[in-house]
């Protein structure tokens, strides 16, 4: 059996810590997820360069021998940057466990 020491710290003030733990690390997961920092860089550059496909005059399409090069890509840029944030919202980041944290937090540096 392990021997515990007497830390000072109440039952409650231990589950206070905990739940603050589990909040911070839920909301910085949430925030440092890649896949919104993509996924919206993606969805407005393609919005700019769907706007520019749109307004491209017929000399710039014909210099990209008939396609409409920026329109196309905007598209895809677009459909890739909505992929990237529907994979976001159907699959969020778990935090750690509350367990690692406290050993993170408890070890000696």
């Amino acid at each position: 059996m392990a021997e515990h020491e007497y830390s000072g710290y109440s039952e409650q003030d231990v589950q206070r810590e905990v739940t603050e733990l589990e909040q911070k690390s839920a909301t910085a997961a949430r925030i440092f997820d890649l896949r919104r920092i993509i996924g919206g860089l993606f969805v407005l550059y393609g919005i700019i360069v769907t706007i520019a496909g749109i307004t491209d005059s017929q000399a710039a399409i014909d210099k990209a021998q008939g396609v409409n090069i920026n329109l196309w890509t905007g598209l895809g840029m677009l459909v890739l940057g909505v992929f990237f944030l529907v994979w976001m919202k159907l699959r969020p980041v778990t935090p750690p466990p509350v367990s690692e944290l406290l050993e993170e937090q408890n070890r000696p540096e």
